[in-house]
Parts: structure tokens; sequence; C-alpha cells
């Protein structure tokens, strides 16, 4: 199990729970913990509903270039934007912490 903290759009902390043998990726734990992340796409990097900053020092894999093409078209995008969906559970992003990015995606 890891632990991943997640800032809501109001400023709140959400300290989320998950395995990391299911497979899941951060917008998937996002919608079990009933945040307010759409997923509109299924995670399929087509959108940007699960737009969030990555506020931690974890190193993520690179960026597909699919991520990159809906980032460049997202809203509020920052240096540290990532798309949830792209983010896939290990157990080496125990500690993560990340904050939804504005409505508006």
């Amino acid at each position: 199990m890891i632990n991943i903290t997640v800032i809501d759009r109001k400023g709140e902390d959400h300290l989320l729970e998950t395995p990391t043998d299911m497979g899941l990726n951060l917008m998937e734990l996002c919608k079990a913990y009933e945040l307010p992340v759409l997923g509109t796409c299924g995670g399929m990097a087509l959108c940007s509903t699960c737009h969030v900053y990555v506020l931690s020092d974890h190193q993520l894999k690179e960026m597909t270039e699919d991520e990159e093409i809906i980032l460049d078209q997202a809203f509020s995008v920052r240096d540290n934007s990532r798309l949830g969906c792209q983010i896939h559970l290990s157990d080496d992003l125990d500690g993560l912490k990340v904050q939804l990015a504005p409505d508006g995606n």
C-alpha cells in the first residue's frame, strides 16, 4: 500500500491509500475516492479533465507525445502539470503529492 496526498480545488488535503498491484492510475484513484476528477476520456490521454500539478519531487515517467499534446491545449498549465490518467501508481510513488488543476479544462 502507498499513500498519496491530493489537494482539491478548495485547498483541502485528502490522504488516499491504495494498493499498487491493481494497475490503477491517479485519475482512477481520485474517482474511487469521489474527488472531482471527471476523466471524461476514460484514461486515454484524450482530454485534460484529470489535469494535476505534481507538488512532490517524485520522478515520474516521461510524458508521452499524446499527453504533451493534450496539456498543450489545456487551461492553467504549469511546468509541473501532468494528466492523472498517465500517472500509473507504483511503490516508488509513495508520498506523492498533487493538486487538482482548476476547472475549465
